[in-house]
C-alpha cells in the first residue's frame, strides 16, 4: 500500500481508491510542511498513517500517530493536521447511518 502514492515535494497527494454512496477509501502522502486546513466532517473518519508521522488536532486534542497507528474521527467534530514532516495516511469516510 505504501508505495501505491508518492511523495510530491511541496505538496498534499490523494489518492481515491474506493468510492461508493456509504464512503470512500482514499491514499494521501503530505509532504513536509504539508497539512489540511481545520475543517468538520459530517461523517465518521478513520485515519491510518502507513508512513512517517503525523499530528492529527480533534476538537483541540492534539494526537501524534505513527506508522501502523489509526484514530476515529467522530463525525460533526472540529479536525486538522499540522504539517510536522512528510507522511502516508489511508483515510476511510463511513457515510452509512447518516441517511
Amino acid at each position: 500500500t505504501v508505495e501505491i502514492i508518492e511523495y510530491i515535494p511541496h505538496s498534499m497527494v490523494s489518492k481515491t481508491i474506493l468510492k461508493k454512496s456509504t464512503g470512500n477509501i482514499s491514499l494521501m502522502s503530505f509532504d513536509d510542511g504539508e497539512g489540511l486546513t481545520e475543517k468538520i466532517s459530517p461523517f465518521d473518519t478513520f485515519a491510518q498513517i502507513i508512513d512517517g508521522k503525523a499530528e492529527i488536532v480533534n476538537n483541540g486534542k492534539s494526537h501524534l500517530l505513527e506508522t501502523g497507528q489509526s484514530i476515529i474521527i467522530p463525525a460533526h467534530t472540529t479536525n486538522f493536521i499540522k504539517p510536522n514532516e512528510r507522511f502516508k495516511m489511508v483515510l476511510t469516510v463511513i457515510k452509512s447511518g447518516y441517511e
